[in-house]
């Protein structure tokens, strides 16, 4: 059985790719790719770990986990979706790194199916626009507290991966940038659910036709249903294509207003992190996922 977990970030994806694999499923499970709704396993799941704290599940423990989150007697595949496995918003940037408790709650996470194939999906996001995003979703008045004790520039996700990997070291580890999000995301929900890139999912537009006018995705699908893609690739140019002509201009400008955040410390956050990414590009163990 292999057993996927997704674990945002926070304020990236806000829980769109999930939802587009339940669209999906009736189809998936006839396959073997079991997709239950987030109410049904993120508490369960979440006790089992605190429970557990880190100790390998036993075997009825699992039998009992898998009964609570799904109704079929058999699964090639569980996908999982929850930003909080690993904490809360407010907890993100504690002791000045990003998800401190990342390798912790990663290890715990591959104990609870011990002899399943266990897979983490998680997207980075530059930190110049994912702490004004958090600040803006713990719903704090006060940034300066918030971000008290923090160096924005030397947050690195390089760091975070590599104690997921130093803590799971059989898993697989996928990542990507959620500034890529929208030419690769049907890349990413068929690498969630196992499924070859030729496959179409149904909804699998309907997070890039929300970065459009609504004429731009009905050209869009209209073009893909009379010129088929074959590849991750083609599939890239058409969506880069019709995103550069009907994208909204609220889609892809983010306005950041919050006191310190200067131009000058957003362009030296930028150069980091683009550095950051091409770091994690090239570490064992980490598969990344890009145009």
């Amino acid at each position: 059985m292999q057993v996927v977990y997704h674990l945002g970030a926070h304020c990236t994806d806000e829980d769109r790719l999930y939802r587009t694999l339940l669209k999906n499923k009736g189809e998936l499970g006839r396959r073997g790719i079991i997709t239950s709704g987030p109410g049904r396993y993120r508490r369960v799941l979440r006790e089992a770990i605190n429970t557990l704290r880190g100790e390998t599940a036993s075997k009825e423990l699992q039998e009992d986990i898998l009964a609570a989150v799904m109704d079929e007697d058999h699964a090639e595949r569980l996908v999982f979706s929850n930003e909080q496995f690993v904490c809360a918003a407010q907890k993100v940037l504690a002791e000045n790194r990003i998800y401190p408790q990342m390798g912790e709650k990663t290890a715990w996470l591959s104990r609870l199916f011990p002899d399943a194939d266990t897979e983490f999906f998680v997207a980075l996001r530059n930190p110049a626009t994912f702490i004004p995003a958090l600040f803006e979703r713990t719903n704090e008045d006060d940034f300066a507290a918030f971000i008290a004790g923090v160096n924005p520039v030397d947050l690195r996700w390089s760091e975070t991966l590599a104690r997921m990997r130093t803590a799971a070291p059989g898993a697989r580890i996928v990542t990507w940038c959620n500034e890529d999000s929208a030419l690769i995301w049907p890349d990413i929900l068929h690498s969630m659910a196992g499924l070859p890139p030729e496959e179409r999912l149904d909804g699998e537009l309907d997070f890039i036709g929300s970065l459009m006018v609504p004429e731009g995705i009905v050209r869009m699908e209209s073009y893909l249903a009379s010129h088929p893609v074959k590849t991750g690739f083609q599939r890239q140019r058409v969506t880069s294509a019709f995103l550069d002509k009907y994208a909204l201009p609220e889609a892809i400008e983010e306005e950041i207003n919050l006191p310190g955040w200067t131009v000058d410390l957003v362009d030296r956050m930028t150069a980091i992190y683009v550095e950051d990414c091409h770091r994690i590009s090239q570490m064992d163990g980490i598969e990344m996922l890009t145009p």
